[in-house]
């Protein structure tokens, strides 16, 4: 059975907005609209098969114009939706401020993907090939949390589960995030996250300590590229200098090039300096969902 990358992050609806400044608190600021677009576990998958991995969907969508856009968008990606859309609910929204120097913040309501059905969820087979993707927004309502905590506490051990945990679920630290931590194989974060998840401050130091006897991680540090770490070793894997236009869709693109290069037996090193060249070439292009073709990140990573 082919290796495939399958999703049960949150996929919702990005609002991209440009503007000069953040507002201040209650005031106002005149920004320039780039439209709506798929983001949150769409980019992931989006960058996956970009990559030339084949993907599924396997969280919640919605009934609305917002679900429909994103079944349209994985549909022209070729990614398969698992689950029948929520009989009620709409995709939720998520708002992107991108400043000047491509520097971006967010604001987040969750829809229906906030919603998965355990009935639904385990009706979704996972072979052993597989690598299963986590996102820490899809742990933090009660309700997906219950629900995705049994289904991955039930997941193949051959299969391979990558989680993302995101700067909200480390803040909250939801009881579904330390379930996830316990399965990952694989954690990618960004280094505030890794900082945050261990309480050391060291890069290195952070990247060794949220890895585990059986788990690796990767700390993304930007342009500064990563640190692969695995079984107590420390790895840094450069990045690449480009000019950044804006930084939206880096991370979805880093973690869908590194799950495609996992799928295809890359070593973790390989692997990383391939994902770190997917997340150059993306901040070079403006907007979410801007992840390269595999031939692409090779060129520019030298592989």
């Amino acid at each position: 059975m082919t290796a495939r990358l399958v999703s049960v992050g949150n996929a919702l609806i990005d609002l991209a907005l440009d503007v000069p400044h953040l507002p201040a608190r209650g005031g106002d600021v005149r920004g320039r609209s780039r439209g709506l677009h798929a983001g949150g576990a769409v980019n992931v998958l989006l960058a996956a098969r970009r990559q030339g991995l084949p993907a599924a969907y396997a969280g919640a969508h919605g009934t609305g114009p917002l679900g429909d856009r994103v079944r349209e968008l994985l549909a022209a990606a070729g990614v398969e939706v698992l689950l029948a859309p929520h009989p009620s609910l709409d995709t939720g929204v998520d708002v992107a401020f991108t400043e000047p120097d491509g520097e971006r913040s967010f604001a987040t309501a969750f829809g229906a993907e906030a919603e998965l059905d355990a009935g639904a969820l385990a009706s979704v087979a996972i072979a052993d090939d597989d690598v299963v993707h986590v996102s820490g927004y899809g742990l933090l309502d009660s309700t997906n949390g219950a629900v995705l905590s049994q289904w991955i506490d039930g997941l193949p051990e051959r299969a391979t589960v990558l989680l993302d945990p995101g700067p909200l679920a480390v803040a909250e630290r939801p009881a579904a995030l330390e379930v996830a931590l316990a399965r990952a194989d694989w954690v990618s974060a960004s280094l505030e996250e890794a900082r945050a998840i261990t309480g050391e401050q060291e890069p290195a130091a952070a990247a060794r300590a949220l890895a585990t006897r059986d788990r690796g991680a990767v700390v993304r540090r930007g342009a500064d590229g990563c640190l692969v770490a695995v079984c107590g070793s420390v790895e840094h894997v450069a990045g690449f200098v480009v000019e950044q236009i804006d930084a939206t869709g880096a991370g979805d693109a880093h973690l869908g090039a590194f799950a495609a290069a996992l799928a295809r037996g890359e070593a973790p090193g390989r692997a990383a300096r391939v994902a770190n060249a997917a997340a150059a070439i993306a901040v070079t292009r403006p907007g979410p969902g801007t992840a390269p073709t595999l031939a692409e990140a090779l060129e520019l990573a030298g592989c």
